[in-house]
């Protein structure tokens, strides 16, 4: 699954990693959680960065409420569930990251252990998304999303049964725009493991408020990168 993540690149990083025609304002954010504003390109805006609320709201539902089980949306059978498969059609997205957070159960003891993933060098990536509008009752337009899950790689396994799933950048263009279900399938899933590495970080993760450039730091504060290759 994917509950937290994090955003640090500044805008002009993101401009080129995702095509866009400008480069967005962006503060660098190191906890973001559900119920937040994410940045979000859809396939009906290739080339614009909107914020939608992470946790998806589907046309149907009565109550927003609904957001807070929608976060993620698992990509195996998101195309047969009545919350995701009109959006697995025409509502798709990318959700630019540079890292997430995943915790990892501690043998005989009931605390699990935070730890950040990323890519080698913690290059800009996407994840596959999905997107919705919703009519409140004040007539309000609501845009909100979900991450797209799958089976976890070699790497991350041992920490979670399941990770979000990464978009390659040669592959944004066919994951937003290409009409072929079947190719757009076949991108849902696990990363490569020889480019993802983890290791263990602070326990203030586990707070949303706290949105600072210590979650990223190494609990031992040393540079040592973990990885299971």
């Amino acid at each position: 699954m994917c509950g937290r993540f994090t955003l640090t690149a500044d805008g002009q990083t993101i401009q080129l990693a995702l095509g866009l025609k400008d480069a967005p304002v962006h503060q660098a954010r190191y906890n973001i959680a559900p119920s937040q504003p994410v940045s979000v390109v859809t396939n009906q805006q290739p080339d614009v960065l909107n914020q939608f609320q992470w946790g998806l709201i589907p046309l149907w539902s009565k109550d927003a409420a609904i957001a807070n089980k929608l976060i993620n949306a698992r990509s195996e059978t998101a195309h047969e569930k009545p919350s995701f498969r009109d959006a697995m059609r025409s509502r798709r997205c990318l959700i630019p990251a540079d890292g997430y957070y995943e915790w990892q159960a501690t043998p005989n003891s009931k605390h699990k252990t935070p730890m950040y993933i990323f890519l080698d060098e913690h290059e800009l990536f996407a994840f596959a998304g999905l997107w919705e509008v919703w009519r409140a009752p004040s007539g309000e337009d609501v845009h909100s999303c979900t991450i797209l899950t799958t089976d976890s790689n070699e790497v991350t396994k041992p920490i979670h049964h399941r990770m979000p799933v990464i978009i390659d950048r040669e592959n944004y263009a066919a994951w937003l725009q290409s009409d072929d279900e079947r190719e757009r399938r076949a991108l849902l899933k696990p990363y490569p493991s020889e480019r993802m590495e983890f290791y263990p970080v602070t326990k203030a993760v586990n707070k949303p408020e706290n949105d600072s450039p210590e979650n990223i730091v190494p609990v031992d504060g040393g540079a040592q990168q973990m990885t299971l290759l």
